[in-house]
């Protein structure tokens, strides 16, 4: 089922195009962590604070030219995923690679790297340049002295939650990431939400 405050964030799908489905799937925070984080973010000057909700991404830009296949696959995932707790804490940066400042993740980063790998392990194509490592952004492409300021206000950050849950999202015509199903962890024989 896909929560109220997901569908109001985020528009409707367009459906598959002509060169297959560019596909995302995101571990979505849970309230009050998903508005406090969006609040620092917007903070810190990061004009993506609004229009991009708190998460940590488990798959970007994947393609699939078989949306139904990517779709069952991810939904076989997460049924045969447990669910699992994450805990942030503080800050780190993948500067100079990218311009990114990010909680790290201390509890859950080994469960979120194996649910990457198994969601990379069928047919979703991954066009990603860079390893995989978990965690969530709070600036991105920022000045270095607001990416400094980010580092330096979150640097003693410490929030735990439960993960049940993994959102599968579409890159839709407009450029923007459309839900198109909430998925929870652990529960087989899943239908669309």
């Amino acid at each position: 089922m896909t929560p109220p405050e997901l569908e109001s964030e985020i528009p409707g799908a367009t459906g598959l195009g002509d060169e297959g489905v560019s596909v995302g799937v995101v571990i979505p925070l849970p309230e009050p962590l998903r508005s406090q984080l969006r609040a620092a973010r917007a903070s810190f000057g990061d004009p993506v604070a609004q229009a991009i909700p708190p998460h940590i991404t488990l798959v970007t830009g994947a393609v699939a030219s078989d949306w139904a296949a990517a779709r069952e696959h991810v939904r076989h995932v997460a049924a045969r995923t447990p669910p699992f707790r994450i805990a942030l804490r503080g800050t780190s940066s993948f500067r100079p690679i990218t311009e990114v400042v990010f909680l790290r993740i201390d509890e859950g980063f080994d469960e979120c790297l194996a649910l990457h790998r198994a969601l990379q392990d069928g047919p979703l194509q991954p066009t990603v340049d860079f390893a995989f490592h978990p965690h969530l952004t709070v600036a991105h492409d920022l000045p270095t002295g607001q990416l400094d300021f980010a580092m330096e206000a979150l640097a003693g950050y410490a929030e735990d939650f439960p993960v049940d849950r993994i959102g599968l999202f579409e890159h839709d015509a407009d450029g923007l990431w459309a839900l198109q199903e909430e998925l929870i962890l652990g529960q087989a024989g899943q239908t669309p939400s």
